[in-house]
């Protein structure tokens, strides 16, 4: 008997599947470990090239600000216009006379024609194209500083800036609406001291010349105080933070110093050179002697006119022509190249009325104190 080859059984069909999926596994891991084989000779990738520096900004330009001692005397300014321009000519007694003359009279005229110059510089400032050119210069330090430099030995020079005519054409408008009201409520007041002498209190003696005069004299002496609200509000028109609402057209030059003056201290506001450490020279950039001289003429004129005026009319006239009209017209004559002042004129004659009641007043006053005659017979 011979032995018989084995019989190999069939493979099942998981048998067949889980030898079918070694085999991939096998391959698989076979591929794998090629790739691996591959990537291990392959070089590596070279270095990301460095980036260029980063150029540092420059830093911002210093903001637009003036010193608060510049702001208040816009301020001061500001007001004197508005009380002045408000005075009631309808005059019913003398007291009433006499606080008006307070009224007008108390403006140091260095510290009125300065706040000029400086309520010009706010408004100014309120001109986009004026502020927008110096902001422009203001980026670059050595730039700023050569500008701030010329504008202090030279304040024309703000002039020719951009924008220049439109921000000077606001200020000129401005002072020249501020002027008008001024000179017409002198004007009122002039008329009244010839309209007045129908009431009797009009022509009796001014109580206390003397110590009248004086107390005008002193009242021009002393600076004024800023009203804080009044402050606050402009030094908001100065940083942008609140608008003026001024309008006007451009005005070419050339220019009135106070209104040169007040372009040169805005473009030192917008170029940055208007902060609190700049405070004595930007002062020293507002005073103009020659509108100063103008008020102080006023000053004079009032003061030798309440010294030869005796009744209250007088002093209505004085009131009128020369504390509020001819303070009016220096503050125009500040505004407008070539403003010349009107002729100064004496005080008003007393009416033709009020000559007659005194004529018959003092004819009853010889016939009550004329001695009785007698006849002997």
């Amino acid at each position: 008997m011979t032995a018989s080859a084995p019989i190999c059984a069939p493979l099942s069909e998981a048998s067949r599947r889980r030898t079918r999926t070694s085999a991939l596994l096998f391959t698989a891991s076979l591929a794998l470990l090629a790739g691996l084989a591959g990537c291990e000779s392959a070089p590596p990738p070279p270095p990301p090239a460095p980036l260029p520096p980063v150029a540092a900004l420059p830093p911002p330009p210093p903001p637009v600000l003036l010193p608060r001692s510049v702001v208040e005397l816009a301020s001061v300014y500001e007001d004197y216009v508005h009380q002045a321009a408000s005075i009631d000519p309808a005059f019913t007694a003398s007291d009433k006379v006499e606080d008006s003359l307070k009224i007008a009279e108390q403006y140091q005229t260095s510290q009125l024609q300065e706040g000029q110059a400086a309520y010009g510089a706010i408004v100014a400032l309120q001109d986009p194209t004026f502020l927008a050119t110096l902001r422009e210069f203001a980026k670059d330090a050595r730039q700023r500083s050569d500008i701030a430099a010329r504008l202090m030995a030279e304040p024309s020079y703000a002039g020719s800036f951009k924008g220049a005519d439109s921000a000077a054409g606001l200020v000129i408008s401005t002072f020249s609406d501020q002027a008008r009201r001024v000179i017409d409520t002198g004007a009122r007041i002039h008329q009244a001291a010839y309209d007045v002498q129908h009431q009797s209190w009009s022509k009796a003696d001014v109580v206390d010349r003397p110590g009248r005069l004086a107390l005008a004299k002193a009242l021009s002496a002393d600076p004024q105080k800023a009203i804080e609200v009044d402050t606050i509000r402009l030094s908001q028109n100065v940083t942008g933070a609140q608008a003026m609402g001024v309008a006007a057209p451009a005005a070419p030059p050339p220019y009135t110093n106070v209104v040169n003056r007040s372009l040169a201290l805005a473009a030192m506001a917008a170029l940055g050179e208007g902060g609190e450490e700049y405070s004595p020279q930007l002062i020293a950039l507002l005073a103009d002697p020659g509108e100063g001289q103008c008020l102080h003429l006023a000053k004079l004129d009032l003061y030798q006119c309440l010294s030869v005026a005796k009744p209250s009319y007088e002093d209505v006239f004085c009131l009128g022509q020369h504390a509020v009209g001819e303070t009016g017209q220096c503050l125009m004559k500040a505004s407008v190249v070539g403003y010349a002042l009107p002729p100064t004129i004496t005080p008003p004659p007393p009416s033709r009325r009020s000559t007659e009641v005194a004529a018959t007043s003092k004819h009853r006053a010889k016939k009550k104190a004329a001695p009785r005659t007698t006849t002997t017979g």
